[in-house]
C-alpha cells in the first residue's frame, strides 16, 4: 500500500511512536535516561529529517523502531535505546563519530561505530565473500560490546518486519542472510521470539509458497487445537491450584519454520508433524527454591498424564551455554496425542524472553564458567584467529551458534559444556589450546579412547599429552567446535609456511644448479605444469618433497612444447568453435540468465539435481563456470547470503527439448502386481524412460527407487500424481541420490 500523509500528520505519528517507545521500557529510566534518550531522537530526526523508506515513510520510523525492540523486546538500558536511535545517522548523514562522542560520549560512540556498516574494497584475486567478511568484523564486535551485536540484531528484525516494498532479489538475499547469521546469533544470545521471527520471515521470502501453505493449515486449525489446549490445562489447573501456586499458562503454535525443518528432517506431511505446539507453565516460587517449586510441578504434571522419559530435559540443575533454564517434559495428553509441557519461574521466563539483558539483570556473585558471560570470553580466542579466510571464519563460528549441548567432566569433577557430536580432542581444546596441540589420546571413564571419540553427557575425560606432538590435517574430520577448528588451522598454516619457506629456497636452489632464471614467470610456469593456484602451494609441495627432481627435470624438458601449448592460437579457435557449437543445441534453449535472458554455458548442481521448471538461479564458482542451483537446495542460503554478488537470476524459457535424470523413491502395501502396475504408469507417458529400477519387499511392504529420464517438471508431476494412486502404494517422492 502506498504512503500518504502531510507534513502535519507525519510530525504527530513521529511524536506518537517516541512516546510509545518510553512507554513500557523493560529496565527502570531516570531522568538522565530519559534526556539521554530525548537527545539521541532530536538529532535523529534532524539528521535523517530528508530522508524516506522504500515504502515511502519518512526513514525516521526506523530508528525509532529499532530503538523499540531494543528496549521492549531484548531489554536493553537508556545507552543502547539511544544508539540504536543513532544507528544510521553516522552511516548515512552529515554526521560524524567525533560529533556522536563529543554529543553523547565515548560509550554511545562505541556502540554507533561498531553498528556503522563497513564498505570493503577488495582486490580482484580475493576470492572470499564480502559479506562473509562482513560478519567477521560484526562478530569480531561481540567480546568487545555484545549491544552492537543485540542492536544489529533488533535492526535486523525491523528491516525483514518491512520487506516487502523491496525487489524480490533483495528480499532473497537479505533473508538468506539473516536465515544464515542472524537467527542462529539471536538464538545463541538467548532471544528465542526474535530468533523465532527471523525464521520465520527468512521462511516467508526464501519459499513463499511453503510458507504460505504452513501458515493457511496453522490458521484453519487454530481453533481446535485451542480447544484441546483448553481441555489439557483445565485438569492441571485445579491442581495447581489447590498446591497455592501463583502461575500462567500460555498455549502457543511451533513456528513456521520449525514445522517446516520437522517435515523436511522426519520427511512428513504437515498433518504428521505430531507436537506442532507446546504448553507452558510460568509460575511464582513459593519458596526460595525455584527448583523444588519446578519439580513440584513436574510432579503435579505426571500425575495426570505419562510422560516420556526420554523426553524429559532438565535446564534447571544444569542451565544452557546461553543462560536457558526450563524443565521440558513431553507427555501423551487427551486423544494420545504428545504434548511438550515447558515448567519456568518467572525468572527463567524473563531470561528465556528477553536473554541476556534478563540474564545479567538477575547474575549474582561471580560468573558462572558456562553462563552466558563465560561463552562470550571464550570466544575470544577464536575470534580473534585471523589467518583464516572469511567465509571459514563464518562457518567455524555457526559450529557453536545452534549446537546441542552435552555436559562433561574432568579428572577434578569440573563440568565443561560442549557441543554435542564433541569428540575427545574438543574436550582437550576446550581445557586449553596448548593441551589440544599437544593431545596424543584421552581416556574416557577410565579407558583409553583415540582422540576422535564422540563423547555423551556425564563422561568424565583424561587428556594425555606429549610435548613434542604436532597437529595434523585428519583431526579436522572429527572435531567440531569452532576454538578446535580455528587453532587446528591456525597451527597447520603455521607449519604450511614454515615448509613452504624451506621448498621455496630448495627450488631457486634446483633451478640455478639446471641454469634457469628464478624469477616470477617460471614460477607460474611450474604452478601451472603441475596444476597448481598458486606459488605457495608449489614451494609448499617442494618443501615437502611432494615434487621431486624427476618431476622438475621432466617440465624443463617439456618447457618449450608446454609454452607452445599455451600460446598455439588454433587451440583458442577450436575451443571458440565447440563454444559456439554448444550454443545451439537444445542444453542452452531452455535456461537463461539475468536482466538480458542471455544463454550462457552452465552445469547442473549435483547437490540438488534441478529439472527443467524447478526455480532455480545460477551461482558463479571460480573454476567451474555457472552452476544451477535449485531456489530450495540445501545450499542456497549459505550460497546466497555469502556470495550475494555472484548469485544470477535463471529462468526456464523452453524445456521441450532437453531430458533430466530424477530418481522417485516409493514405498507402500506389498500387493499382487504392484510392480507390473508401476512400470505399465511409467511406459504410458512419453517421452519417461525407466534408467534403472530397485524394487525390494519385505513381510507386506515394499519399498524401491526409480531412476527415470524425463522432460520437465510438469511432466514429473503428473507421473507422480498418477503413481500414488496406484493401490498399495502410500508414499511417491522425489530424492537427490539412489
Amino acid at each position: 500500500m502506498e504512503y500518504t500523509a502531510t507534513i502535519e500528520e507525519e510530525n504527530k505519528e513521529i511524536a506518537n511512536r517516541y512516546k510509545d517507545l518510553l512507554k513500557g521500557t523493560y529496565q527502570t529510566l531516570s531522568g538522565e535516561d530519559k534526556k539521554l534518550i530525548r537527545k539521541a531522537f532530536e538529532i535523529a530526526v534532524e539528521a535523517h529529517s530528508e530522508q524516506r523508506r522504500k515504502t515511502g515513510e519518512p526513514y525516521i520510523f526506523h530508528p525509532i523502531a529499532v530503538a523499540k525492540i531494543v528496549a521492549y523486546e531484548i531489554g536493553l538500558g537508556a545507552t543502547s535505546i539511544a544508539a540504536a536511535l543513532l544507528h544510521d545517522v553516522v552511516e548515512d548523514t552529515h554526521y560524524t563519530i567525533d560529533d556522536i562522542e563529543r554529543l553523547f560520549g565515548e560509550t554511545v560512540a562505541r556502540i554507533v561505530s561498531g553498528l556503522t556498516k563497513i564498505s570493503i574494497t577488495l582486490k580482484k584475486e580475493q576470492n572470499f565473500s564480502i559479506q562473509a567478511e562482513n560478519f567477521r568484523k560484526m562478530l569480531l564486535t561481540l567480546h568487545d560490546d555484545v549491544r552492537v551485536i543485540l542492536i544489529k540484531i533488533a535492526d535486523r528484525l525491523h528491516n525483514m518486519q518491512t520487506m516487502d516494498a523491496m525487489p524480490s532479489h533483495k528480499q532473497v538475499k537479505i533473508s538468506s542472510e539473516t536465515l544464515y547469521i542472524y537467527a542462529p546469533l539471536a538464538h545463541r544470545l538467548g532471544l528465542y521470539n526474535i530468533k523465532t521471527e527471523l525464521e520465520d520471515l527468512g521462511l516467508k521470502y526464501t519459499e513463499p509458497e511453503v510458507y504460505n501453505d504452513i501458515l493457511l493449515k496453522i490458521t484453519e486449525s487454530k481453533e481446535e487445537q485451542e480447544k484441546y489446549i483448553d481441555s489439557f490445562t483445565g485438569t492441571l489447573k485445579k491442581a495447581l491450584d489447590k498446591e497455592n501456586f501463583e502461575y500462567e499458562i500460555k498455549g502457543r503454535f511451533k513456528s513456521i519454520f520449525s514445522i517446516r525443518r520437522k517435515m523436511l528432517k522426519q520427511n512428513v506431511l504437515f498433518d504428521e508433524v505430531y507436537d506442532k505446539f507446546a504448553i507452558r507453565i510460568i509460575y511464582k516460587p513459593l519458596s526460595k527454591d525455584e527448583k523444588f517449586d519446578a519439580w513440584k510441578i513436574y510432579s503435579i504434571v505426571t500425575d495426570f498424564f505419562k510422560p516420556n522419559p526420554a523426553r524429559l530435559r532438565d535446564w534447571i540443575s544444569q542451565p544452557k551455554t546461553t543462560g536457558y533454564e526450563a524443565l521440558h517434559i513431553t507427555v501423551i495428553g487427551p486423544e494420545s496425542k504428545w504434548v511438550e509441557v515447558q515448567v519456568r519461574s518467572q525468572r527463567m521466563d524473563e531470561i528465556a524472553e528477553k536473554g541476556y539483558a534478563a540474564h545479567f539483570k538477575y547474575k549474582q556473585g561471580s560468573i558462572e564458567e558456562n553462563g552466558l558471560e563465560g561463552w562470550l570470553n571464550k570466544l575470544k580466542e577464536t575470534l580473534e584467529t585471523q589467518n583464516i579466510n572469511a567465509v571459514d571464519f563464518v562457518e567455524d563460528f555457526k559450529l557453536n551458534l545452534y549446537a546441542k549441548e552435552i555436559y562433561v567432566f574432568t579428572p577434578k569433577g569440573d563440568l565443561k559444556s560442549l557441543p554435542k557430536g564433541a569428540s575427545a580432542l574438543d574436550f582437550a581444546f576446550a581445557v586449553h589450546t596448548d593441551v589440544g596441540l599437544k593431545c596424543r589420546g584421552a581416556k574416557v571413564n577410565g579407558k583409553l579412547v583415540p582422540l576422535s571419540h564422540e563423547l555423551n553427557s556425564g563422561d568424565q575425560v583424561d587428556v594425555l599429552t606429549t610435548a613434542n606432538n604436532k597437529p595434523n590435517v585428519r583431526w579436522l574430520d572429527f572435531v567440531i567446535t569452532a576454538r578446535a577448528r580455528a587453532k587446528i588451522k591456525s597451527a597447520l598454516k603455521a607449519e604450511e609456511k614454515s615448509i613452504a619457506e624451506e621448498g621455496k629456497a630448495i627450488l631457486s636452489r634446483k633451478l640455478r644448479h639446471l641454469k634457469i632464471n628464478y624469477d616470477e614467470k617460471i614460477i607460474h610456469e611450474i604452478a601451472a605444469y603441475f596444476n597448481l593456484k598458486t606459488s605457495f602451494d608449489l614451494f609448499y609441495r617442494m618443501g615437502n618433497g611432494a615434487i621431486d627432481n624427476t618431476q622438475l627435470k621432466e617440465f624443463i624438458s617439456q618447457r618449450s612444447s608446454i609454452i607452445s601449448f599455451l600460446k598455439n592460437p588454433f587451440k583458442k579457435n577450436q575451443a571458440k568453435e565447440i563454444t559456439n557449437k554448444e550454443e545451439v543445441t537444445h542444453k542452452h534453449d531452455s535456461l537463461v540468465f539475468g536482466k538480458e535472458e542471455e544463454k550462457l554455458d552452465y552445469t547442473l548442481a549435483q547437490c540438488c539435481s534441478p529439472i527443467a521448471g524447478d526455480a532455480v538461479f545460477g551461482f558463479i564458482t571460480v573454476n567451474e563456470g555457472i552452476k544451477v542451483h535449485k531456489n530450495n537446495c540445501p545450499n542456497a542460503i549459505s550460497l546466497q547470503s555469502n556470495y550475494a554478488y555472484r548469485i544470477i537470476n535463471a529462468k526456464w524459457i523452453d524445456s521441450t527439448k532437453q531430458e533430466f535424470s530424477v530418481i522417485l523413491h516409493l514405498n507402500g502395501v506389498d500387493n499382487k502386481g504392484i510392480v507390473n502396475n508401476i512400470t505399465k504408469i511409467i511406459s504410458s507417458n512419453m517421452g519417461v524412460f525407466i534408467n534403472s529400477i530397485n524394487i525390494s519387499g519385505d513381510a507386506g511392504y515394499f519399498d524401491g527407487k526409480l531412476a527415470l529420464t524425463v522432460k520437465n517438471k510438469t511432466q514429473l508431476s503428473h507421473l507422480i500424481k498418477k503413481l500414488k494412486n496406484v493401490e498399495g502404494v502410500t508414499k511417491v517422492e522425489r530424492v537427490n541420490t539412489l
